[in-house]
């Protein structure tokens, strides 16, 4: 299909059909195909779950919302910088977007047309956003080689969020964690593999509930980077929904920039990371986005002052990250290395770029996510 003819909608999984089963059925194996196919041209993909429930994610916001509303200092007793800030909040201007100085990623912006590019990055470093890290992951029954990332939370003190925060967090991040385990599956028949090799490869992994925050009485200008132009290091992304419009991706087969528009419902927005690229060999690539102030987030600060006069103007991202396993062997699966091949060769021979032809090379998932971190400020 040519660029051209893609649709500016990402297509929407329904990951209901998956679980009403059974395994094998028609119904279930093309919705399966249509979830690998999603994320091969586009790199994202809308999921409905019917479990997740809107009153959860509101509940979530609301606490994120009180929580970065606190004072600085009070903030910064919950910063582990020395475990990489993999646990605990990552304070603004600390996290830097990794395209503002990567060559490659310098390219894949220069290659688009001037109008799809995103807002320049070059002079933007670091992100002014906040982050707290809440880890979703069972404990590995074996010594792992990478405890920074497996270390246990940090829980904010202050009386009004500490009596409030397990329960909401644990809520909402089991809904996220199981949607994108579920989803993993599906991707993983719908790439032809076992049912279960993504959720195996993942037992372990240092999952983590990821709301990140923004100050929109500070940063609430127009064309304002609030997230630098960037993918993500770990295998699948899952967003709730945002109270504030602002999130750019831009799919592999388009190079147009897609505002994103989550339907109403029961849905979600999953996007792939480095760790699903690694070991897809690059038949799937790791999505591009970034968070900006844009017209209809100023709309919405304006809506939402008369609305809701006494609550914080601070933009949450309702994210989760899932990972592999940390000491898992990260290794291209031979197949789709050999499809990945083949679809670059199309596109090439058409006359389309893919970005820079990359070697993925044998490694622990843990030390891709320590080089991914280095790059972005997170890690010496």
């Amino acid at each position: 299909m040519a660029a051209q003819e893609l649709s500016m909608d990402l297509p929407v999984i329904d990951l209901d059909v998956f679980l009403a089963g059974p395994a094998g059925s028609e119904a279930v194996i093309a919705e399966c195909k249509k979830a690998a196919d999603a994320l091969i041209t586009y790199g994202a993909l809308v999921l409905h779950d019917s479990r997740v429930l809107k009153e959860d994610n509101e509940t979530f916001l609301d606490l994120m919302e009180d929580y970065f509303n606190q004072p600085q200092e009070e903030l910064k007793k919950d910063e582990r910088p020395e475990l990489h800030y993999q646990i605990g909040v990552t304070l603004e201007n600390t996290e830097k977007p990794k395209c503002a100085a990567d060559e490659p990623c310098l390219r894949i912006i220069e290659a688009l047309e001037p109008s799809e590019r995103p807002l320049d990055i070059t002079a933007h470093s670091p992100d002014p956003k906040c982050r707290f890290f809440w880890k979703m992951n069972d404990i590995p029954p074996y010594e792992t080689q990478f405890p920074a990332f497996n270390a246990a939370n940090v829980v904010p003190q202050a009386e009004h969020i500490k009596k409030r925060w397990p329960t909401t967090m644990e809520q909402w991040g089991t809904s996220m964690k199981n949607a994108v385990a579920d989803l993993a599956d599906m991707v993983s028949l719908g790439l032809g593999l076992p049912v279960d090799f993504f959720r195996n490869a993942g037992r372990y992994g240092p999952h983590l509930l990821a709301p990140t925050a923004s100050d929109l009485v500070k940063y609430g200008k127009k064309d304002t980077i609030l997230a630098g132009f960037h993918s993500d290091l770990n295998f699948l992304t899952i967003h709730g929904r945002s109270r504030y419009p602002g999130l750019n991706i831009w799919a592999r087969n388009t190079g147009k920039r897609i505002p994103v528009r989550i339907p109403p419902g029961n849905n979600l927005l999953v996007q792939a990371g480095k760790q699903l690229e690694h070991i897809t060999g690059g038949l799937i690539k790791a999505g591009f986005h970034e968070v900006v102030v844009n017209e209809q987030t100023l709309a919405t600060i304006e809506a939402r002052k008369t609305a809701f006069p006494d609550r914080p103007l601070i933009r949450i991202s309702s994210t989760f990250f899932w990972h592999l396993s940390s000491d898992y062997d990260l290794v291209p699966i031979s197949t789709l290395l050999e499809k990945a091949r083949q679809l670059r060769a199309e596109k090439i021979q058409a006359g389309k770029g893919d970005g820079d032809e990359v070697t993925y090379e044998p490694m622990k998932v843990g030390q891709l996510v320590r080089n991914e971190l280095k790059h972005i400020a997170l890690m010496a």
